[in-house]
Parts: structure tokens; sequence; C-alpha cells
């Protein structure tokens, strides 16, 4: 018994070191043709770098690997969960912030160079001097000839309190000046202008959805209404959206308390109900909103709430079509990961999220050009309606699966469309003329202390015939008839880049909204009482509307409008 007993141990030792030798044997033998059958998922993606960074014929940087990867895995969830690079996380960021840190210019990149548009009121470069016109030819003595846009953004913003010296070529300086201007914050203001039109009516362009855009937008209708506002043009062409929750702030200021503004719902989040808290100071005030097929997310959870609970009237062409939600996730290393954790659904029950298909990412970037193929910009007979119908609370049609279709539609007008004002559009001729028109004239533009002064005067100095000679001079042939025929959109075009150039974005849209024709029919709407919609012919009782109400609402918690900020990207 004592023999055996001594003979145990050193039997378990024996096995053990023939298992190893054995499975040392297996693994030499097959590691390289297959992994094991437990590595799967995740483990395979793990593994497979493993095997790349210890076997593969050359070297390989896998940190490089990963960052080409990333992008790949999200584009085949859908086509807005995304990957942003650490480098590039920041400016990405920058905008919907609501500031930056850099020289307070904007410029743009005239023959290889960065030509000054305008100089930013109260930011560095105007506390230093630098004017519009200015020609920016090196930063720190680092040329920025024939550097790209986003290069030179590198060079000019930095961190706040540091400096850059600027070498400076100015009209009518022989020598280059030296300038150097300290660093500070810069406003990126969302709310890019705001106006009153003719009569009673305000106007507010708003570019994005930011932090910031919220409170902004409380300032633009505090001073409105002191200029005697009555009625309101909220324009969102071509906003791309931003956070949900500043959608959601802003309509609240247009809605009754209690109201549906928009819910979202996923497989691992449960429907949450965002609704307005009856604080809003401009419930009552007559509201159009200007969307068109550049308006998307957040542009359209406020169009979908001013439409479903009939607030006001949505004039235009049928929006974007984005009706996800991305929650921003970072890693340590600052890289952000957006990835789509929700759809949103209007009032009504709608989601306006456009179809799409695993794999075929082009043909959705390539949607707005398959629809100006089939018509959609010049008529709405064009519009297949794919989604299902829902019911406004006053019991109008409205369609999901795809966009906002506005209430009114303004088809896009090529009437006066030729090959000639086509080139000289995509060749970015008109632009450059009018800069350096402005350039030569900006002393004269200087004195205008209103659109219509500076309107008329430009219309004195025979734009079209200076541009068409500028056109020749830079490859564009000439071409009369076609010349005459689109004079008005050469005219439109050529005078508001002037005007933007010489003073602002608010005095382009101040020009350009005399013959905007969504704008038009908005003051129209307005002076005939029409702005707010109309039930279908036969009037709904209040029981069928609180009826409405419930079913577009379902089983939920309500989340009331709060401070809380949900950084949520749409």
């Amino acid at each position: 018994m004592n023999t055996k007993s001594r003979l145990v141990p050193l039997l378990l030792a024996i096995a053990v070191v023939v298992g190893i030798l054995i499975g040392t044997f297996y693994a030499n033998h097959f590691s390289g043709n297959r992994l094991n059958i437990i590595n799967t998922g995740s483990n395979k993606l793990n593994y497979l770098l493993q095997i790349i960074d210890n076997n593969y014929v050359d070297t390989v940087n896998v940190n490089e690997l990963v960052e080409d990867a990333m992008p790949v895995i999200l584009s085949e969830l859908d086509p807005h969960s995304s990957y942003i690079p650490a480098q590039d996380a920041e400016e990405t960021n920058e905008e919907l912030r609501g500031s930056f840190s850099g020289i307070g210019v904007r410029f743009t990149v005239q023959k290889d160079t960065v030509n000054v548009m305008n100089v930013i009121k109260g930011g560095p470069s105007e506390k230093v001097g630098v004017l519009a016109g200015d020609r920016i030819i090196a930063a720190d003595d680092s040329s920025l000839i024939g550097m790209d846009n986003r290069n030179i953004m590198k060079r000019l913003r930095g961190p706040k309190n540091s400096k850059v010296k600027l070498t400076i070529r100015r009209h009518g300086y022989k020598e280059p000046l030296n300038i150097t201007v300290v660093r500070g914050d810069v406003p990126v203001e969302s709310v890019d202008s705001y106006f009153m039109l003719s009569g009673n009516t305000g106007y507010i362009s708003i570019e994005n959805f930011g932090e910031n855009t919220y409170p902004e937008m409380l300032v633009a209708l505090a001073r409105l209404n002191m200029q005697g506002m009555k009625s309101l043009i909220v324009d969102l062409r071509g906003n791309r959206g931003g956070y949900m929750q500043t959608a959601i702030q802003m309509v609240n200021e247009f809605l009754p308390g209690g109201e549906l503004v928009v819910y979202t719902e996923g497989r691992k989040s449960e429907r949450e109900e965002y609704r307005t808290d009856g604080r809003g100071t401009f419930q009552r005030l007559p509201l159009i909103v200007l969307v068109d097929e550049g308006s998307a997310s957040a542009s359209e959870i406020f169009a979908g709430a001013i439409q479903d609970n009939d607030r006001g009237t949505v004039i235009g062409r049928r929006s974007f079509g984005k009706g996800l939600v991305q929650q921003p996730i970072e890693f340590k290393d600052g890289s952000v990961v957006r990835l789509t954790i929700a759809r949103y659904y209007t009032p009504s029950g709608r989601c306006i999220q456009k179809p799409y298909e695993k794999g075929h990412g082009e043909e959705y970037e390539n949607d707005l050009m398959a629809r100006y193929e089939r018509g959609e910009f010049f008529s709405a007979d064009s519009i297949h309606h794919d989604g299902p119908e829902y019911k406004t609370l006053l019991g109008r049609t409205v369609y999901g699966g795809g966009g906002i279709m506005p209430d009114i539609f303004i088809p896009e007008d090529t009437t006066l469309y030729t090959s000639y004002f086509k080139e000289a559009q995509w060749t970015g001729l008109t632009i450059q003329f009018a800069f350096l028109f402005t350039d030569e004239n900006r002393e004269q533009l200087g004195r205008f202390d209103s659109v219509d002064e500076m309107e008329k005067w430009l219309k004195r100095q025979n734009l079209l015939e200076k541009f068409a000679r500028y056109g020749e001079e830079h490859g564009l042939k000439r071409r009369n008839l076609m010349l005459q025929r689109s004079a008005p959109l050469f005219e439109r075009s050529i005078i508001s880049n002037i005007i933007y150039n010489a003073q602002d974005q608010a005095w382009r849209l101040q020009y350009l909204s005399k013959e905007d024709p969504a704008v038009q029919r908005a003051l129209q709407l307005f002076e005939e009482g029409k702005s707010m919609p109309e039930a279908p012919q036969e009037e709904k009782t209040d029981e069928d509307k609180a009826t409405a109400r419930l079913s577009s609402c379902g089983e939920a918690r309500p989340h009331v409008i709060s401070s809380r900020i949900a950084q949520l990207y749409v």
C-alpha cells in the first residue's frame, strides 16, 4: 500500500508532461492552418491580428491596420455609424461645440493663396489689424502657398494664448507685412443670421444644432420681438443636424405644454418620449419652417414636430431622411465611435429614415442625385411615397419612410439655366470674380449702410460684362446668348457673393430673400392669415383628437424638457 501511494504523484507528473508534449505537437502542426473552434466572433479578430503581427511576410503596423478596419466594420451596420480618428475628433466636434481656438478669420483659397474673406468681429485678428482682403502667405515662416484647407486650418488654429506670426500681402503695399496674432476663442455661431423681413415678419437662419444654438435662438427671438415681430420664418434649408436635445429645446419654445416632440426606441433602448414643458415664450406666434433636401436629422425633428402637431406650415422640398440616433463613445486615445443606438419617431409615429441596404453605401450616398434625376426637385408629383401613412393631430395625412414632405412644395427653378452658367458655377469662377471685385472696391463697399444701397450701386457696375471678360481670361469661352438668358442667375450669384465678402451672411440673405420663392410664399401666407394648417374637410371632434394623441404616444414613460443635455447626434 505504501509503495502504491508513493507512485501516484510520479504517475500524475508523467501524465502532465505527456499531455504537454502532445498538445505542443498538435499546436505546432495545426496552429497555422485553422484557429481553435472556440475562437469565434471578437476572438477571431484578436487572433487574426496576432497571426498577422507574428507571421506576416513584411513588418505591419497593427495599430494602423486597426484604424483602417474600424470604419469598414461600422459601415456594415448603417450609413451613419462612424469612426472618427483621434486626430480628427477635436475638429469634428468644434462646429457643434460652438467655439474653437484660432486667429478669427474666414478665408478662401484663390490661386493657391489664402485670402481673408471676413475678419470675425472682436476676434484675435481684428484686434491686431488683419483686414478682409489680406493674403496670408506664411504662418511662423512656413509657407501656406499651395496648401489644402485642412492643413491651413491646422497651421492657423492652435492652443489658446499661443502666438502665430502671419506674413501678409496687402493691397496697396509693396512689401509683405508681419503681424503676430495671439490665438483666442473664436465663436462658431449656428444661428448664422436673423433680421426683419418686410412688414412684421422675422427671419432666422439656423446652420446646425450645436451646444449654443438654443441660447443663440433665444437672443435672436428677443431682438426680433423688440423690432415688432408678429410672425416668424425658421430657415432650416441645408441644416445637416446636430444634437437631438438642442432641437427638442428649440421646439419647446413654440409648442404648448404636454405636446410630444419626438420619441426614440432601439433594440437596447426602451421607448423614451420627449414632451414640452409649457414654458415656451412663442407658443402662439405664427410660424413657418423652410426645409430642403439638405435638411437632415435634428432639423427634421424640429420640422416634424411642428408639422405633426399642426403648429405651423412646412415649405420647401422633401428633407434628407435621417431618422437614426448616434451616441458618441470615446476611446482612451481620443478617437470616437458614433454608434447608432436607436431610431427616432415624429409625434405621429413616423420614422423618416430613408431606406438603406448593407453593402449599398454608394447608392445611399447618391440618393440626392437619384432624386434630382427622377425630377423630385422640380415636381411634387415625381415623389413616390413608399412609406406608410400617418395622421397629424388635425387628421392631415403625412408619410414616413424617407424625409419630411413639406406642406407646400417649392420646385427648383431651372428655366434660366444654361450650360454656360453651370460651367461658371462648377469651376468656381463666379466666386473668384466676386472676391476680386470686392477686393478692388472695399473702400467703396464699406460706405453703405444698408443692403439696398449696396445692391443699387452694384447693379450700376456692369458686372455681367466684367465677368464675361474675366471668364474668358480664365478659360471660360464667352457665349453671349447664354449670358443674356442666364443674366438674372449670374447677377444674383455675383452680387450675393460680393455682399457676403463685403459684409456678412445676414446681408447676403437679406438680398437673396427678395427673390427667394420659399420666403415669398411664406410672406404671402402670413399676409393672408393662412400660416396655420387646417383640418381636412371633416373637422375632428375633441374626442377624436384626444384619441389621436394617445395612439401616437402609446404606453411609454414621458420625458419632459429639462436642462439635461443628452449628447446624441441625429
